[in-house]
């Protein structure tokens, strides 16, 4: 398979649910030099035939295809699993409450409503594109009610064996809450060095790079073991993938939540 990466270029895909909108997005996009749009797909079958073709670095999705309404959700959880390499942006006719949280839960890297500007769409790109998670407040806010709606989050690997310790799920669960580091060591009775010390040590056994990811990573997996469970599976998830990163050289957005808030 051949890479749309180049020194310069962000590879783009574009989905959306008829010809001329896709196409007029495509050329919109393909007129920024620092893109390179591999592909413009309206189903779910055109969209993994163009990837095969050219794996891109950012796939912007609708989340209506020609194959029906919020089909593109269904696309968004396969190439999950088909195309992991590839960053996925949902694109959202409005960001009501239910469609983000599913759009995280799929596994998309941003959501981005198109009562937006396209200027803004195009920062929403650089900053998936750079590994970060693009999402305004009131988005996070409907991932963190998600979060406080389910079962507590218990991560194990394929063998069964816990990845965090019970310490470090109680960390996580206030960070689901989304207090602050602070807030975290007054609840905890600890201090807040300790508090950092505990998110880096998360952030590293889970091959992930800052607070923000570890949210949607809770989401994620807590719904696979809900589904695991309902099927009378015992729920086992390895580790995320992917090389850890120092959190704090993240840079916040003015558009989506910071990745380590003090």
């Amino acid at each position: 398979m051949r890479s749309a990466q180049s020194e310069n270029t962000i590879g783009v895909l574009v989905a959306d649910e008829n010809r001329m909108g896709c196409q007029l997005l495509a050329s919109s996009l393909q007129r920024n030099n620092n893109f390179k749009v591999v592909g413009c797909a309206v189903s779910m079958a055109e969209v993994l035939q163009a990837l095969k073709r050219v794996e891109a670095q950012v796939a912007v999705i609708s989340a209506n295809l020609e194959d029906g309404p919020l089909s593109g959700f269904k696309l968004l959880r396969e190439l999950r699993v088909s195309h992991p390499k590839t960053r996925v942006i949902l694109l959202l006719d409005s960001s009501e409450r239910d469609l983000v949280v599913d759009a995280f839960r799929g596994g998309a890297r941003g959501v981005f409503c198109r009562s937006q500007s396209f200027k803004l769409l195009c920062k929403c790109i650089y900053s998936v594109n750079g590994g970060q998670i693009w999402a305004n407040t009131a988005e996070m806010q409907f991932v963190l009610e998600a979060l406080g709606q389910v079962a507590p989050l218990h991560i194990v690997n394929a063998k069964g064996k816990s990845l965090l310790s019970k310490r470090e799920e109680e960390v996580v669960a206030c960070v689901a809450e989304g207090l602050t580091n602070r807030e975290i060591a007054r609840q905890l009775s600890l201090s807040e060095h300790t508090v950092k010390n505990y998110l880096f040590r998360i952030f590293d056994k889970l091959g992930i790079s800052g607070r923000v990811e570890l949210v949607l990573y809770a989401l994620s997996h807590r719904e696979l073991a809900e589904r695991d469970e309902g099927n009378g599976l015992v729920p086992v998830e390895s580790a995320a993938g992917g090389s850890s990163k120092n959190p704090a050289r993240e840079t916040p957005h003015h558009n989506r939540t910071s990745a380590v808030p003090e």
